[in-house]
């Protein structure tokens, strides 16, 4: 296999800019070095989503929401109660949440100032009670206490966006929807799977594009939890991660520590 470093010692042999014994040695030092290959550079995005699904399906087969609820009515809230707000803080507040309101029928009777009392630990908690109560009595009046399986029908419900009605259709009822996130959003804009995209709705259309329907759910929680633990905001654990070798943020970066050495 070429390499990119292999490949610049090739064309500097070839202009007598070095000598034979020393392009030997530099192919020498490359077989024990951490080295790029050339395909990464020239990949396709088709190829980028293929090694991308390989990797989660052998390294991660198993990826589900953290979050901890017993029904669709208990995921419905833990995922509004999460909106800019961390799954272990939202695991923290639901078990006396649900002892209180075990149903869409006991929130439905409650008061925002209420509700607000037991999430107020949470991020928004007077946006975010206004809209439990108000889900709730939706839930109750106009859909006989069920959670509709309809994204669109889904928004309708205060509180309920594209993102968490996408995490109700495909955790709750399997269809193919891709919810995105803030991880989802930059762990596949990282990778290269989405390109140029501005929004959550831009992300989510690449991606479906070009993921299989059967994966689409089990895809928003590998990036998820990808985020979550290895990709993170400011500092990506960049050697940790196996999909390096044809990330685009990867590779950006390693060429630019690799000009600023050749300028140091």
């Amino acid at each position: 296999m070429f390499f990119i470093s292999a490949i610049h010692a090739l064309k500097k042999f070839r202009t007598g800019e070095i000598v034979e014994h020393q392009c030997f040695q530099i192919s020498i030092n490359l077989l024990f070095s951490p080295v790029i290959p050339t395909f990464a550079f020239t990949m396709k995005r088709q190829e980028r989503f293929a090694r991308t699904i390989a990797w989660f399906q052998e390294n991660m087969p198993v990826a589900e929401t953290e979050l901890h609820y017993q029904s669709p009515y208990q995921l419905l809230v833990a995922v509004i109660l999460s909106a800019q707000c961390t799954d272990k803080r939202v695991n923290m507040i639901t078990p006396p949440f649900f002892e209180l309101y075990p149903s869409e029928k006991e929130l439905a009777e409650a008061t925002p100032e209420q509700v607000f009392e037991l999430i107020r630990s949470c991020t928004y908690p007077n946006n975010k009670s206004k809209h439990l109560v108000g889900m709730a009595r939706m839930l109750v009046d106009e859909f006989d206490g069920v959670v509709p399986d309809d994204v669109n029908t889904l928004q309708k419900l205060p509180g309920v966006g594209r993102k968490t009605a996408n995490v109700i259709a495909s955790v709750v009822y399997q269809k193919p929807a891709l919810a995105v996130d803030t991880h989802v959003f930059r762990v596949a804009a990282r990778i290269g799977l989405t390109v140029g995209a501005k929004t959550p709705l831009e992300t989510e259309k690449q991606l479906v594009k070009y993921l299989p329907g059967d994966l689409l759910a089990i895809a928003h929680h590998w990036l998820i939890l990808h985020g979550r633990y290895i990709c993170l905001a400011r500092r990506p654990k960049c050697e940790e991660c196996g999909l390096r070798m044809w990330c685009k943020y990867y590779l950006k970066n390693s060429a630019a520590k690799e000009e600023d050495g050749k300028s140091g």
